[in-house]
């Protein structure tokens, strides 16, 4: 009996220990208005994957969005923002670096600046 119950108080005690050891994950969706094909989807999932307290990234680019899981006390979504535009894409409020934008394929560049991405819709208001 003495057995069993020391058994159950060191299991208790390591499940109490592992339980705060548990980081908060948090999910965010960023707009990346200009990653719109899978060779940008490729790019932003690449670069995102190889930092520490990422935990998943997944771009749409049919809705020109990134949805990030992340471990918060690693990584902060403003850092996250910027390795997306240090990869040549806007994210959220901050722009694509220059130099990163400038190396992108032909094909993965704004339409206004010949690239290969669709003209974006320009929306008229109704008329009354």
């Amino acid at each position: 009996m003495k057995k069993f119950l020391a058994v159950l108080v060191a299991a208790t005690a390591i499940s109490f220990a592992g339980n705060s050891q548990t980081k908060p994950v948090v999910t965010a969706v960023i707009k990346t208005p200009n990653a719109l094909c899978q060779v940008c989807k490729e790019r932003i999932e690449g670069q995102l994957k190889r930092y520490d307290g990422m935990v998943e990234a997944t771009v749409n680019f049919k809705k020109a969005e990134t949805k990030v899981k992340y471990i918060t006390d690693r990584i902060n979504i403003e850092e996250i923002k910027a390795i997306i535009a240090n990869t040549g894409y806007d994210a959220d409020d901050v722009p694509a670096a220059e130099d990163a934008y400038a190396r992108l394929p032909k094909t993965c560049k704004k339409f206004e600046d010949g690239g290969g991405h669709p003209k974006p819709k320009v929306v008229t208001p109704p008329k009354q």
